[in-house]
């Protein structure tokens, strides 16, 4: 084995230290490989993370079709994971190294009995006692089909009313994208949850809604998977398009899930919704949606921003925002993604300042559509005064600082 200097910098422990032990990591070492050469570990997990937007990694045993491989998960607080794959041969000093230098805790789970490695606050080792021989085990499948919320091959009146799926739940080849996109959208919809009330009626709004794919995706889940009763209103400007989803509603039955013509912007529903969702506002149509959820006081917001034209119209050196960054701005397609990261970073800090916990994540593959970016915001139970007036101050200080004396969210 390469000898590897262990006692270093590594932000483990109050001093930033590992005191690690030659022979405590030798044998740490030692045990990782007898499970995988052995074929008895189930699962291997590293926790109490030193950065905070990691929450822990997993590692497994899987078969990738051409042979067993070792996978490292790692789980993201914004919602994503990634995959690190090693050979069986390499795992065992690449898992020590991302333990030694990433976590303080190792949980090694075999057929043979569990064992486990700490470092300590001041940054000492330590390394439980091996497992005892295990049987083998199969590796898992790479390949194992992921549980949706919308089974394919499942028969859903809305997928097939909306001509995403034929009568026998089969997914039209053209729809791929969008079946994989209102999942994915229905696992946030899942994941937040917690933060609505647990009975009576949920009260949700989606604006802008267009076709309204979201709004009968997300009706289905509360009415038929959850059992929920919901008072659900979709608003858009197109009259046609409106017209189409009481249609469409009317014919599924839905009967708590109402479509209205109206400009958000003047919207005041009657009792603050439980959830704000839109699904590509383009351009500053996203603004509105954000600030009229917000003076609802909605509980919950999921928003997938559009297109970022009105910044890249307004992208001016003379601006105090864009003075240091003018010699970064010559190249087109360069500007207009820096302005697409700088609207929707000032999107979540206006959220922010409106008493919000914000998170900006992935919605699906990239390759499924380039408008990939997910906002959810969840309210505040406390929110002083005196943070609310110090977040508003931040916010319109770098609006400001951009847009000029006009455009963003006022």
């Amino acid at each position: 084995m390469e000898e590897k200097n262990y006692n270093t910098d590594v932000k483990a422990g109050e001093n930033g230290r590992v005191s690690a032990d030659p022979k405590s990591v030798e044998r740490l070492v030692s045990m990782i490989e007898r499970s995988v050469a052995g074929k008895t570990l189930k699962k291997l997990i590293l926790s109490r993370p030193n950065e905070k937007a990691v929450l822990k990694t997993e590692i497994k045993r899987i078969s990738d079709g051409t042979g067993e491989v070792i996978r490292a998960e790692t789980f993201y607080a914004d919602g994503k994971a990634r995959h690190t794959i090693f050979t069986a041969s390499e795992a065992p000093e690449k898992i020590t190294d991302l333990f030694l230098f990433g976590y303080r805790q190792l949980n090694l789970i075999t057929t043979g009995g569990d064992a486990e490695s700490k470092i300590s606050r001041s940054g000492k080792l330590y390394v439980s006692p091996a497992p005892k021989e295990g049987t083998p085990v199969e590796p898992e499948s790479h390949n194992k089909e992921k549980k949706r919320i919308l089974p394919p091959d499942t028969p859903c009146d809305f997928l097939i009313k909306l001509g995403i799926t034929d009568k026998n739940g089969r997914v039209y080849d053209k729809k791929q994208a969008k079946y994989r996109q209102i999942n994915r959208f229905l696992e946030y919809v899942e994941g937040i949850t917690k933060n609505l009330p647990s009975e009576g009626t949920l009260r949700i709004l989606d604006l802008c809604c267009g076709k309204s794919y979201l709004s009968f995706a997300v009706y289905y889940y509360f009415t038929e998977v959850l059992g929920r009763e919901v008072d659900m209103i979709g608003a858009d400007l197109k009259p046609d398009v409106i017209e189409y989803c009481r249609d469409t509603a009317n014919k599924l039955g839905y009967t708590g899930l109402k479509f209205i013509c109206c400009d958000i912007s003047t919207l005041q529903p009657e009792e603050p919704p439980h959830m704000v969702l839109s699904l590509h506002a383009c351009n500053v149509a996203t603004d509105i949606v954000l600030q009229t959820a917000a003076r609802c006081g909605a509980k919950v917001i999921l928003s997938t921003p559009c297109c970022h034209h009105e910044l890249f119209e307004r992208c001016d050196a003379s601006n105090e925002g864009w003075a240091g960054l003018k010699g970064l701005i010559g190249q087109s397609m360069i500007r207009q993604k820096m302005c697409e990261a700088i609207t929707d970073a000032l999107r979540c800090r206006f959220l922010e300042s409106e008493g919000y916990d914000v998170s900006a994540t992935e919605l699906t593959d990239p390759e499924n559509t380039p408008k990939n970016l997910l906002i959810r915001a969840i309210k505040k139970k406390k929110f002083t005064d005196n943070e609310r007036n110090r977040l508003k101050a931040e916010y319109e200080l770098l609006r400001d600082s951009f847009y000029g004396n006009a455009g963003g969210i006022r």
